[in-house]
C-alpha cells in the first residue's frame, strides 16, 4: 500500500466505525444509531470527493485516481467482521451503507474516465433510474444514478426531497449515497470518529 492511499482512507479507519458499530446497540429507528451510520457513510464519501478533487488539482493522474478509489472500494466493500449477538442485523445495516456507496464509486470514475454526463435536471435522472428498477432494469436504473453522481461532482444540486417519492429500493439506497456524495463535495472536511 503506498503512502498516498494512506492519506486518503485506510483499512483501520473502516475498522473503527465497524468497531463502533459492533459496540453500540443498534436501532435505526433511533437517531443516534441512524447518525453512526450516515457518519460512516459520509466519511467514506469524504475520501471519494477528496480523491476526486486531487484529480482536477493535478495532484493525481487518472491512473493514480481510479486506483485510490478502487482502494477505498475494496476496503468498504469487505464483509464486516463483527462478533455478538445481533451479527446478522449489524450485517444488514452496514450493507445498507455498502449498497448505497457502490453508485459513489462508480460515480467518481466515470467523473474520472469520462467527465460530467451531459446537463439534464438530475430530478430526470432519478425519475428514468426509478422507472428503470421499476421494470427490473437495474443496471439501467444504476446508470442513471451515476450519471447524476457525475453532475453532482460537476457542482449540480440534487434537491433529496426528490426521494421522497421514490418507493424503498435500490434506487432509494443509491440516492442516498448521492446525498453523502453531495455533501462531501460541498464541504469535505472529515467526519470526526469521536463525535459522541
Amino acid at each position: 500500500m503506498t503512502e498516498a492511499e494512506e492519506t486518503y482512507y485506510t483499512r483501520e479507519r473502516w475498522q473503527n466505525w465497524i468497531s463502533r458499530v459492533e459496540e453500540e446497540e443498534l436501532d435505526p429507528e433511533n437517531e443516534d444509531s441512524a447518525r453512526l451510520l450516515l457518519n460512516l457513510q459520509d466519511d467514506a464519501a469524504i475520501a471519494v470527493a477528496k480523491i476526486v478533487s486531487a484529480y482536477e488539482e493535478g495532484t493525481l493522474s487518472e491512473d493514480e485516481a481510479l486506483e485510490e478509489i478502487e482502494g477505498v472500494r475494496e476496503i468498504v466493500l469487505s464483509e464486516p467482521e463483527f462478533e455478538g449477538d445481533d451479527v446478522e442485523e449489524k450485517v444488514m445495516l452496514i450493507d445498507g451503507v455498502q449498497t448505497s456507496l457502490v453508485c459513489v464509486f462508480y460515480a467518481a470514475e466515470e467523473y474520472i474516465v469520462a467527465g460530467p454526463a451531459e446537463e439534464a435536471p438530475l430530478e430526470e435522472y432519478v425519475q428514468v433510474a426509478a422507472e428503470a428498477e421499476q421494470e427490473e432494469d437495474l443496471d439501467a436504473a444504476l446508470g442513471y444514478l451515476v450519471q447524476a453522481g457525475t453532475r453532482i461532482i460537476e457542482g449540480d444540486e440534487l434537491d433529496m426531497s426528490v426521494a421522497e417519492e421514490i418507493e424503498y429500493g435500490l434506487v432509494s439506497e443509491w440516492l442516498n449515497g448521492l446525498d453523502s456524495l453531495q455533501s462531501a463535495m460541498s464541504d469535505p472536511e472529515v467526519v470526526e470518529e469521536e463525535d459522541d
